[in-house]
């Protein structure tokens, strides 16, 4: 059977930088840091001060104080998103077959604050007090249940979990259900929150995240001086289409989705394979879905996590993969600037790297000042540049070994 061609048609994004898309995206353009101290609770007595907090936005107001009530908060970043993405798309609930649309819809963890708030009350008050609605608003699936329910989506719905790949497999798995002809639409992508006491506390005991007070140092991939990771937390969603059934309503292009790879270390709980080769396998996995050659490719939004070990093994699997064309390619790590979204990085980063295909510019990797040997790529530092990128790839890599890439192609007509 001839594979279905499958582009992008609706986004929406809540995040540190901005909670639209369009916020995000003039954020992005103009390097603006969405990392600042920690508001969300009291950090006096712990090391890590800093994350990238989604700010100034009220998810009750916009999704009714009663029904937010019993949303966990990742839950409540997911619709919020979702709903721009659905709003952007087009896409009208009277002329879509609603047994051909389907839900992917990610979290690393899932909802965190709600099982930090519910057990402190629980050991003070007892077990009894447990809200009826506790466990549906932990469960990392919530998410994309609630979707299916609000826009009546009654295909495919599924969470796919794998820690800092999940929206990109998200992605990736949503494409290949349309190309493979399950599917017409799917809304697709990721969501966390987990800035709290308890996963800062726990992230920060595996010496994962930075415990810089500066936020223009923090989170600085590539850089020498570079420390840990900086938590953030937001939700980015996507609507996928087949290409016809976009073009029998005349919706708008952003992007084509062109190829997936998705693959496993197999080698530590939480390090890199080295020399990344689980990453280099994974990128070459895209590359040969979409029928693409190492030299057609423009730009990479890396995972770019700014830790020592990620940085360094990523450089080397982008070697390996392009050899001498890695001079020539610009790489970028948006998550100088938003932080790590965990479960959702993936999804916010596919969408920055389908607008940067289409509006003809490459984001910066900013607060890079020491330039480290093992990371000698052209990672466009501090300030972005005007190109034309025509195929890009984006990058995620995820404790317990799990690689994911999606290749993405400029659209245009043909």
């Amino acid at each position: 059977m001839e594979k279905r061609r499958v582009v992008i048609t609706g986004m929406g994004t809540v995040n540190p930088v901005g909670n639209s898309v369009a916020e995000s995206w003039a954020a992005v353009r103009a390097g603006k840091c969405g990392i600042g101290p920690i508001t969300r609770y009291d950090t006096s007595e712990m090391k890590v001060k800093l994350a990238g907090e989604v700010r100034n936005l009220d998810p009750a107001a916009l999704l009714g104080r009663r029904d937010a009530k019993k949303m966990d908060r990742f839950t409540q970043l997911a619709l919020v998103a979702s709903d721009e993405a659905m709003k952007d798309s087009g896409l009208e609930k009277e002329k879509i077959d609603p047994a051909r649309c389907g839900v992917i819809f990610s979290s690393g963890i899932g909802g965190f604050e709600t099982v930090s708030t519910a057990h402190s009350k629980a050991e003070q008050k007892g077990y009894a007090t447990l809200s009826p609605f506790f466990i549906p608003m932990i469960i990392s699936n919530m998410a994309a249940g609630h979707m299916a329910i609000r826009y009546g989506f009654q295909g495919m719905c599924s969470c796919v979990v794998t820690a800092c790949a999940s929206g990109t497999n998200a992605v990736g798995d949503s494409f290949r259900h349309i190309r493979d002809g399950y599917a017409d639409v799917m809304l697709c992508g990721g969501s966390e929150a987990a800035i709290t006491a308890l996963a800062v506390g726990g992230f920060t005991s595996m010496k994962a995240l930075s415990e810089s007070q500066d936020p223009l140092r923090a989170s600085i991939p590539f850089d020498a001086e570079r420390s840990g990771f900086v938590m953030g937390e937001g939700a980015g969603a996507l609507v996928l289409e087949e290409l016809e059934h976009a073009r029998a309503r005349g919706a708008k292009i952003y992007a084509e989705v062109a190829g997936y790879g998705a693959n496993c270390d197999a080698h530590h709980i939480t390090a890199p394979a080295p020399g990344g080769t689980g990453a280099a396998a994974c990128m070459r996995l895209a590359l040969a879905d979409g029928d693409l050659t190492p030299e057609q490719v423009d730009y990479i939004n890396v995972h770019g996590t700014s830790t020592p070990l990620n940085d360094s093994c990523e450089t080397a699997a982008i070697h390996t993969v392009f050899g001498e064309h890695a001079k020539e390619m610009m790489v970028s790590s948006t998550k100088s600037m938003t932080g790590h979204l965990l479960g959702a990085a993936g999804a916010v980063e596919a969408i920055f790297t389908a607008l940067t295909l289409k509006d003809g510019f490459v984001p910066a990797t900013i607060g890079y000042q020491v330039p480290d040997p093992a990371c000698d790529l052209d990672i466009v530092p501090n300030v972005g540049r005007e190109a034309e990128p025509r195929v890009a790839l984006s990058n995620s890599l995820g404790f317990g070994g799990h690689n994911a890439v999606i290749a993405l192609k400029k659209w245009e007509e043909n």
